[in-house]
């Protein structure tokens, strides 16, 4: 089985890593963190033109009509620019949603804008601290009115529409919601990372628009939060592979006692362990990259390991960079905080570590259970 991608993909990986490196430098990022813009989205559009955001949306619908592999390896390049765009929640989710189970009608209306970058789409599903589950969902949809409050609600401010996870006769069912429509109101949520956009989204008889058949909720739910977290976890792996670069070129550029401080044992064990953690988490993300594009019955356990690892890895990696940067890390000046913003903020979205973690134990058991059986 070979895991690596072709030559192709990586030719498409390095267009969008060229261009978010012209586009989109650390000045982008810190642009939108010190002032009240919301998201970058001269950079949205110029990756909706490269065709970035559509490669795993078919043809019809507006799309370049390649695969996740494709889309995988962007997902890696925007999280190693820390690019404040809504890419997550519009084409991991919103469009993953419609692909999924939207009717041709929807799928015709909103996949071309979201390909295009003209809409942004979020999912709109915790309701407020602690882990989710079918039955924590309150919000309600009654002839066509949904009436709750989600929070937080990734890009939630910026969005055109949501997708949103709500009861319909006492079972989990799925509604697109207009957010310029009457009974919807959003307030902007502060978070550690303030280049990721949070909002608290109410909804007070909303107009909803079923998505998929009454019931069919949570299961169309799980599956596309799978499809998600694999894409999410080439984020973190990108901004982890950044951040160990980052420690590194520092530890070989300072000096002390006349020698670069790479050269100490300490600092040379800290990258060697940054390295290390990286490297696994890469070897999980291909492994739940093929299963994803193959639609394997593996996905479960391949996003969840996939999830697991990266998250730990882009924490460590980014907190080690601080470390190797000495008391240079902890300035505004440098950028390391940027990435161990980001690191904080991608560890909690579609569910914290621990609840990702219990997933995997779940799964596998599941798995060996069948394999003896």
């Amino acid at each position: 089985m070979n895991l690596d991608f072709s030559d192709d993909q990586k030719q498409l990986q390095e267009q969008v890593r060229r261009y978010l490196t012209e586009k989109c430098p650390t000045s982008k990022v810190r642009e939108v963190l010190e002032s009240d813009t919301t998201y970058a989205a001269d950079v949205y559009k110029g990756l909706a033109e490269l065709g970035a955001l559509s490669v795993a949306i078919p043809e019809e619908y507006g799309g370049v009509g390649l695969s996740h592999l494709e889309l995988c390896l962007v997902a890696e390049e925007i999280g190693r620019a820390m690019a404040p765009v809504p890419a997550a929640s519009s084409i991991y989710l919103a469009a993953e949603f419609l692909l999924e189970a939207g009717s041709e009608a929807q799928k015709s209306k909103w996949l071309p804008a979201l390909a295009s970058g003209e809409s942004v789409g979020c999912f709109a599903y915790a309701e407020g601290l602690g882990e989710m589950s079918d039955d924590k969902i309150s919000a309600t949809v009654s002839d066509g009115k949904l009436s709750g409050t989600k929070l937080p609600v990734a890009d939630g401010s910026i969005a055109d529409f949501a997708v949103v996870a709500a009861k319909s006769n006492g079972k989990t069912s799925l509604f697109l919601v207009d957010l310029s429509a009457d009974g919807v109101s959003r307030t902007v949520v502060e978070t550690v990372d303030p280049t990721k956009n949070y909002a608290e989204l109410s909804f007070q008889n909303a107009p909803a628009e079923a998505l998929v058949a009454e019931g069919d909720g949570w299961h169309i739910l799980t599956t596309v939060m799978d499809r998600a977290a694999v894409l999410l976890a080439f984020e973190q792996l990108g901004g982890a592979d950044r951040a160990l670069e980052m420690g590194r070129d520092y530890a070989l550029e300072r000096m002390a006692f006349g020698r670069p401080i790479g050269s100490f044992q300490a600092i040379k064990h800290m990258l060697a362990d940054m390295y290390v953690s990286a490297t696994l988490a890469r070897s999980n993300c291909y492994y739940a990259a093929w299963a994803l594009s193959t639609r394997s019955e593996e996905l479960p356990v391949a996003a969840a390991t996939a999830r697991v690892s990266a998250t730990n890895a882009f924490q460590h990696c980014a907190k080690n960079n601080i470390q190797v940067h000495g008391g240079m890390g902890f300035t505004w000046e440098f950028d390391c905080h940027l990435y161990y913003r980001r690191s904080n903020a991608l560890a909690l979205v579609l569910g914290s570590l621990s609840s990702w973690e219990r997933e995997l134990i779940v799964r596998m058991s599941e798995q060996d259970l069948t394999d003896a059986a």
